[in-house]
């Protein structure tokens, strides 16, 4: 086995292995390359009705950051957690027009 064969490593993720929406700290994000997906989910959430959108870089800042904006204007609780946000409440059509204002692609999902 030569030296420079690589088996194993921890370090930063090989070429052609990374999260298609992984970001790195500084990196800027483009919001007309990012498709969200967005839904409602009432399952296991004792039949309350919650929009989550998913496919969202896992970026810290600019989650919290959206995830701020949408619920103020929902009026609406939720939260940020890696790569998704859940606002409480059927608030899908005000996300979406929301979202496509910011730039981003916007799918629906679900009934």
């Amino acid at each position: 086995m030569s030296d420079s064969e690589l088996v194993y490593s921890t370090g930063s993720p090989l070429k052609g292995n990374r999260d298609k929406n992984a970001t790195e700290p500084g990196e800027q994000l483009e919001p007309h390359r990012i498709t969200l997906t967005l839904r409602r989910e009432k399952q296991g959430r004792r039949g309350k009705e919650v929009t989550t959108i998913d496919g969202l870089p896992n970026n810290e800042a600019f989650g919290r950051d959206l995830a701020k904006g949408l619920k103020a204007i929902c009026g609406a609780g939720g939260t940020w957690k890696a790569g998704h946000i859940e606002i409480q409440g059927d608030h899908r059509d005000t996300v979406q027009r929301e979202l496509e204002a910011k730039g981003f692609h916007v799918k629906r999902a679900g009934g």
